[in-house]
């Protein structure tokens, strides 16, 4: 990932696909197509999207009655009431985990508290590409679980919902979506609006994801589930019933092309889902998953699964300063063009027998993967779009990185934040 190949990314026009039943998006240089801009009036993107001008501090007071404070761990993850463990009872067949965020949006339908939900579910053509869906029956939320790759304009969905009367909604999606969501919220004139997030640190074309399948297995299309887990091991399960487990250290990931992750995932500075009601991810869970309820309507959305879940406190272990300083000497490598210090193959083996016994656990595992995204988003921006760093990084981000020595320049400090 050089700097030359950042820079004239940065320069071209992002042309996302025509899509059947949408209207064609508006390019922009960054862009990952959470669908404002196929909207009726696209100029919406100025004030609603993550890589323009991203507010934090200021959707935070609306979305949850506040904005993160000082207090333990809300700098990393967001406001939040609390963090918890969780597992449905019952494990959802075809879910990715055990269909927590599925089972939240059916449970949302039955009770009839929303009309519809918005969500992805899989194009008719490619299990692994996500295909936006407004569902209004609880048991066809089935068709939402399991995971996908690529971009697909969930929001765009947003109007049609309202045209067709449901103004009680319940939205699952990323963070780039999710902040869009929010800048919108006020003018869309709902009854109610549930968010369910899930994290994400990066994504990529649903062509590029194929060629990484490609990589791992000499027959991709064998493959039916792969999922990053924190004890350091990617799954994968295929259609046969069998699995396979690869060490983070043993994927091909130098043998991806350069461009596999876009300057837009790479400084992304949203991974918890900071502006959701309840975040639904993995990273803190240590073997199961990880929510994080942040609000009222959050805790709202669990109480509603009632015995159908089962929670327990999180765990922590380990120390994390070591691995996010080796993570950031890649990335200052990668953002300067130069090429990333390879680690030999007799070692490789070694470090991921290993690091499920000494790397970070739990939280701290969630931790170290925050921090290495806010590094990443520094050093990335600062290489490929340094006019872009004051109106990009918020307040947040750099009390991330400041512990690794990454401050703000003078013309890089938030406009409205002092203290970062």
């Amino acid at each position: 990932m050089t700097s030359e190949l950042d820079m004239s990314s940065a320069d071209r026009l992002t042309q996302p696909p025509s899509l059947e039943g949408f209207r064609d998006a508006v390019p922009r240089r960054l862009c990952t197509d959470c669908g404002v801009s196929r909207m009726a009036d696209p100029s919406a993107c100025g004030t609603a999207c993550q890589f323009i001008a991203p507010e934090y501090a200021e959707s935070e007071m609306v979305a949850h009655g506040r904005a993160a404070s000082e207090r333990p761990d809300e700098v990393h993850f967001g406001v939040h009431q609390r963090i918890v463990r969780a597992r449905m009872a019952h494990s959802a067949e075809g879910a990715q985990w055990t269909g927590i965020t599925t089972g939240l949006a059916a449970e949302l339908l039955e009770q009839g508290k929303v009309d519809a939900v918005l969500a992805m579910v899989p194009s008719d053509d490619d299990k692994w590409r996500p295909k936006p869906a407004l569902i209004t029956d609880a048991a066809d939320m089935t068709r939402a679980r399991g995971m996908r790759m690529g971009y697909a304009p969930l929001l765009a969905l947003l109007e049609p919902a309202l045209e067709a009367g449901h103004k009680r909604l319940a939205v699952i999606g990323i963070p780039c979506q999710i902040h869009a969501l929010r800048k919108l919220e006020a003018e869309l004139g709902l009854e109610r609006l549930y968010v369910i997030g899930t994290p994400c640190s990066d994504n990529t074309t649903t062509e590029n994801f194929h060629t990484f399948l490609e990589l791992l297995d000499d027959r991709p299309e064998r493959i039916t589930y792969l999922e990053f887990r924190a004890d350091y091991q990617v799954e994968l399960r295929f259609d046969d019933g069998t699995k396979r487990e690869i060490p983070f250290l043993k994927l091909p990931i130098s043998k991806l092309p350069s461009d596999f992750f876009p300057l837009t995932c790479r400084t992304c500075v949203d991974y918890t889902n900071r502006l959701a009601d309840i975040t639904v991810g993995y990273m803190g869970g240590t073997g199961e998953q990880w929510l994080i309820v942040r609000n009222e309507r959050g805790e709202e959305l669990l109480a509603d699964l009632d015995d159908k879940i089962i929670t327990g406190p999180v765990a922590s272990k380990g120390k994390r300063e070591s691995h996010v300083r080796g993570f950031m000497a890649n990335v200052e490598r990668a953002a300067g063009g130069l090429p990333l210090r390879a680690m030999p193959d007799w070692v490789r083996p070694i470090v991921a027998f290993m690091m499920p016994k000494i790397g970070p656990k739990g939280q701290e595992f969630a931790r170290t993967r925050v921090e290495m995204k806010a590094i990443e988003t520094v050093l990335h921006l600062r290489a490929a779009m340094p006019k872009k760093m004051r109106s990009m990084v918020p307040a947040h981000i750099w009390k991330l990185v400041a512990p690794y020595g990454l401050v703000p320049e003078k013309d890089e400090k938030p406009a409205d934040d002092k203290a970062a």
